[in-house]
Parts: C-alpha cells; sequence; structure tokens
C-alpha cells in the first residue's frame, strides 16, 4: 500500500499535499528526449516517462536527513582514515627506534591492516543482512577504538600485526555499512553529492590526523609514553565514544526514531523509497549475487578500484616518510606536509561531484579524474627530487574523485538488497586488495623514487580509465533498449528486483 492509499476515507491525505504542492526539483532530470538515450538523471516513481517533482515538503525533509545523518558518516570516516593512518605518521614519531624494526616489516604492518579488512567481509555481508546496522555499526567501532588504545601498549612487531589485523577486522565494517545507509535513506539524484560529503570525510581525516600528529610531535614523550603511543591514545579514544553514540542516535532507516517524522512526512518518505529502491529484507537472495557475476560493470568496477588503490594503500602508509625523503624535512614538518595531501584528495572529491552532477556524467567524469590522478603519477615516476616531485605527490591524490565516483555508479545503478550489498561487498574487497598490494610494491631497495610503485600506480589509474568508459558504453546501450520498448506500468517496489529485472530503471550514465 503506497502512502497516498492509506490515508482516504473522503479526507486529504499527507501524501496528496504532498502532490498538489509539487515543484520541478533541480537536482533531477526528467525524460528529456529520446536523442540523450536516457543519458540524463531519471527518477522513477511512476515509470521512467514521467518527469520528476519534488515538493517543498521533501526538500524540508532531506535536509533533516542530511543534518542528521551526514556529520555522524563523516566523523565515522574522518576517525577510520586518522586510525588506520597513524601508523604513517608513527614512522617520523618514533616507531622505527622504539619497537625496532626494519622497512620491509613496516610494509608489512601497512598491509596487514588491509588482511584484516579482507577477512571481514563475507560475515560483514550477512551481518548487514540479519542485524539493524546503527547497533551493529557502531558495536563494531568502539571495539576498533579499544584495538587503537591496544596498539599503543605493543612492544614488538609480532603484537603490532596482531592489532593491526584486528584493527582492518573492525574497520572494514565501516564502508560497506556507511554507503548502504546512504543507499537506503537518499533518492538517486541526492546520492551523487551524499557519496561525495562520504569520501571527503576521509581527506578531512587526513588533514585532522596531521594536525593532532604534529601537535603530538611538539609536545614530545610525556609521562615516559613516547609520542607514536600517544597517537594511538588519543584516536581510538575519540573512536570508541563515537561508537557509543553511533549504537544509539545513528540514522539507519527512512523511518528512524531519530527523525521524529511527520504524518506528512512518513508518505513522502514511502514515495522516496520507490526511486531508491532499496528495501531491507533480512532473507538473503543468492540469486541477485549470482547475477552480478554475469555482469562487465562487476569486474570493472571491480579492477578499477584495486588499480586506484594501490597508490592509495601506498602513499598513505608511506607518505609522512615519503614526503621526509623529498627534502631536508623535520619529523614535524613531515607531517604537516601530509595535509596538503588531504586538502588534494578533498578538491578531488568535490570537484568529481560538481562535475558529475552538472553535466549527468558520472563515469566521464570518473575518468578525468583518474587521468589527472595518473599525471601525479607520472611526475612521481620521472622526476628525481625537489618541489616538482611533491607537487606530483600531491596531484596524485585527485584519485579520489575517481574513487567517489565508483561508489556513486553502484549507489545509483544497483538495485536489489542483496545485490547491493554484494556489489558493496565487493567493492570493499577489491578495495582492500589494492591497498594490501601497495605498500608492499613500495620496495626499500627503490628507495627514495621507487621508480617500480610509481609505474604500477600509472597502470592502476589505466585500467581505472578504461573501466569507466567500458562501463559507461555498456548502461548506455542497455538504457536505449529500455527507452525503445518502455513497459507499460511502475514497478512495485517491495518486490525487490534488480536493476536488470526491472525494466522501469534506467541507469544514470
Amino acid at each position: 500500500m503506497t502512502g497516498s492509499q492509506g490515508f482516504q476515507n473522503g479526507k486529504t491525505s499527507a501524501a496528496e499535499k504532498h502532490t498538489e504542492h509539487k515543484s520541478l526539483d533541480r537536482d533531477s532530470s526528467s525524460f528529456k528526449s529520446s536523442s540523450n538515450s536516457g543519458f540524463g538523471d531519471l527518477e522513477k516513481p511512476n515509470g521512467f516517462q514521467e518527469p520528476f517533482v519534488k515538493s517543498q515538503a521533501e526538500k524540508k525533509l532531506v535536509r533533516k536527513i542530511a543534518l542528521t545523518l551526514m556529520p555522524f558518516v563523516c566523523w565515522i570516516l574522518l576517525l577510520q582514515f586518522a586510525d588506520k593512518a597513524a601508523l604513517s605518521v608513527s614512522a617520523v614519531l618514533g616507531i622505527y627506534q622504539d619497537v625496532h624494526l626494519t622497512g620491509s616489516q613496516f610494509s608489512w604492518l601497512g598491509s596487514m591492516f588491509f588482511l584484516g579488512h579482507l577477512a571481514c567481509q563475507p560475515i560483514n555481508n550477512i551481518m548487514l543482512q540479519k542485524l539493524p546496522v546503527a547497533r551493529y555499526l557502531g558495536t563494531c567501532i568502539f571495539l576498533w577504538g579499544f584495538v587503537m588504545i591496544g596498539t599503543a601498549y605493543c612492544t614488538n612487531f609480532s603484537q603490532l600485526m596482531a592489532v593491526r589485523f584486528l584493527l582492518g577486522l573492525f574497520e572494514g565494517t565501516a564502508m560497506p555499512s556507511v554507503y548502504l545507509i546512504v543507499n537506503t535513506v537518499f533518492r538517486r539524484s541526492e546520492q551523487t553529492t551524499m557519496y561525495g560529503i562520504v569520501t571527503m570525510g576521509s581527506g578531512f581525516g587526513s588533514v585532522f590526523g596531521a594536525l593532532v600528529a604534529y601537535g603530538i610531535s611538539e609536545m614530545g614523550p610525556q609521562r615516559g609514553i613516547n609520542m607514536w603511543r600517544w597517537n594511538h591514545i588519543i584516536f581510538g579514544s575519540l573512536t570508541s565514544l563515537l561508537g557509543l553514540l553511533c549504537f544509539f542516535f545513528l540514522l539507519d532507516s527512512p523511518n528512524h526514531w531519530v527523525l521524529r517524522l511527520t504524518e506528512e512526512e512518513k508518505a513522502i518518505t514511502q514515495e522516496r523509497t520507490k526511486d531508491n529502491a532499496v528495501v531491507r529484507h533480512q532473507k538473503l537472495k543468492w540469486g541477485q549475487m549470482f547475477e552480478s557475476l554475469k555482469e562487465v560493470r562487476y569486474y570493472c568496477i571491480c579492477l578499477a578500484v584495486m588499480g586506484l588503490n594501490m597508490q592509495n594503500g601506498a602513499l598513505q602508509v608511506f607518505s609522512a616518510q615519503f614526503i621526509k625523503e623529498l627534502g631536508d624535512f623535520t619529523p614535524g614538518e613531515s607531517i604537516l606536509l601530509k595535509a596538503p595531501a588531504g586538502t588534494a584528495s578533498l578538491l578531488g572529491v568535490f570537484i568529481a561531484t560538481v562535475l558529475a552532477r552538472k553535466t549527468g556524467q558520472i563515469c566521464l567524469s570518473g575518468a578525468l579524474m583518474s587521468t589527472i590522478s595518473l599525471v601525479g603519477c607520472i611526475i612521481l615516476a620521472v622526476v628525481e627530487q625537489g618541489p616538482a616531485k611533491l607537487a606530483g605527490f600531491y596531484i596524485s591524490w585527485f584519485l579520489t574523485g575517481g574513487y567517489s565516483l565508483l561508489i556513486t555508479t553502484i549507489g545509483n545503478n544497483v538495485s536489489g538488497y542483496s545485490k547491493k550489498i554484494f556489489y558493496n561487498g565487493s567493492f570493499v574487497v577489491f578495495y582492500t586488495l589494492g591497498n594490501f598490494i601497495g605498500p608492499l610494491v613500495m620496495l626499500e631497495r627503490q628507495a627514495p623514487r621507487y621508480t617500480g610503485a610509481m609505474i604500477g600506480f600509472c597502470v592502476g589509474n589505466a585500467v581505472a580509465i578504461a573501466s569507466y568508459i567500458i562501463m559507461r558504453f555498456s548502461m548506455a546501450r542497455e538504457n536505449k533498449k529500455r527507452l525503445a520498448n518502455p513497459p507499460e506500468k511502475e514497478t512495485d517496489v517491495t518486490l525487490d528486483l534488480t536493476d536488470k529485472q526491472d525494466k522501469n530503471f534506467i541507469y544514470k550514465l
């Protein structure tokens, strides 16, 4: 039963009021013309041939959802990045001397985190289907905060390997959970901006983490505790506090109690659910997962995310010492010079998000951002030393723009609850593989240029560019078929159809 059916009996319903006061929404495009071949931003509340409109009441609801959810999301992603990157700044805060690490052992500590990330994904996919997302994620955040604090008490390489694995295991729940929540509560036309904000949270984490670490480097050892240990204690405490807040207050469904929806807003929420095509089901639908494995788009996304994140993992783990090797910098200066990299990451996501929204071309925008990242990697590969190499390092962080639009592609173009979870889980698996491989190709004997690694990162960006182009071509071809033979009636969203089964579904290119 839809919202407009539920309030009849001779009285004007909240949903009817919503319909009466509709106005065109600039963020969503109508069915423009057959010459566009379905490339526009099409909504699906009444079949894909009708223009989508949004009332003032709905716009107010969207603001309420965004202001309630997105601050939590930003802090989750900020602390997630700062926590996993704490190892990077530890390299210039004394961990090598304190725990007697070698360069190869440090590389393994960077990669071990992502092994935990990888091990998390199969069970995480099941838990997201079976458990309330906010309670589950809040518990995992609380636990990884304790793991961060425990890292400060490690005294040898073996102990550090164990806690890095556990940190990756618990942190591996964050991204799939956040992606699923955004898929659930926002319309497809709203998701490009929201995924941009999600990815920018990591950029803020880089800047925030660098500033806190710089403060720690200036204060020096306190109470007999070395600087790198304080870094883990401070971030671990903040993370555990955030976990408690998420457990009780994180919005994870369109009808969550924290929104305090009015009757009109409840009716609007039912209409919005038809568009984002995400209705929670606790039953695993294996057929939807097998359908994913038959799609070219699935493999394009997996290869692209792995290609981009090889350099992400390497430059993230080695960034502070990499910068230090580019010039005669003190440990504090090396940490501060990480902040522009975070700013470049933020700028890359911002440009990608605005470009995709203005042009309606998600795949081409992603290919462009990957090309800019490729230029940065080429500079790192060919320039031996000096300011140009540092500039190449910063430019390479535009990879986050390409990366964020891969997430947007999944959110906008995959429907079916189990299928969406499978896509999100696979995304994180290949994200993890890329980040795992990245630090290992930074061979100690090739320092400080790491030529072999930089060439590998160039190849990874090229793979991402090619993947975006192939995805766009395949989805455009399917759009043409569907627009040439439109269905007679709208889809019942409660059937939990996949994008392949639902012929009303138009892919956003």
